[in-house]
């Protein structure tokens, strides 16, 4: 769904001067500000000592089911990185992309499910997939600044 809500927008990004295109990358750029912000002031709240909540792991990991509550629920900040770079790719590049990212979620799926049962490496994404989302987003977005020209870049 995630998916084919950013192809169409994709493809409306084409309507746009190719001069503009590059912008876009000022989305994943924003929401990886935003998610830093965020973050910053939770760390701010907790009284900035370093001390995280003790992290909680269950046996098993989570359900199929709360992944895709978690998936639907960022599906805006998913459609937000995939149309710039959807918009830059044309359609033979989007093409390739749209069958990539199908093969891959399912690996990430395996994958997510194979570490998410590990205590120590759930305990360690739990401590600092707050900081690495923020990072992978602000990459991305300036990759997408600085691949497409924008500001002279």
């Amino acid at each position: 769904m995630v998916l084919a809500v950013a192809v169409a927008a994709a493809f409306g990004a084409t309507f746009l001067p190719e001069s503009a295109v590059p912008y876009l990358g000022l989305l994943p750029l924003a929401l990886g500000l935003k998610v830093a912000w965020q973050a910053w002031q939770a760390w701010q709240d907790r009284g900035g000592d370093g001390d995280d909540e003790e992290v909680r792991t269950r046996e098993g990991g989570p359900t199929s089911l709360e992944v895709a509550a978690v998936t639907f629920a960022n599906g805006g900040d998913n459609i937000g990185v995939y149309v710039p770079v959807f918009a830059t790719a044309g359609i033979g590049g989007m093409s390739v992309y749209a069958v990539v990212f199908l093969a891959l979620v399912a690996v990430w799926c395996f994958a997510g499910r194979f570490f998410a049962t590990r205590p120590v490496i759930a305990k360690a994404l739990a401590r600092w997939g707050h900081i690495l989302l923020p990072l992978v987003l602000i990459s991305l977005g300036l990759l997408i600044l600085i691949e497409g020209g924008a500001f002279g870049l």
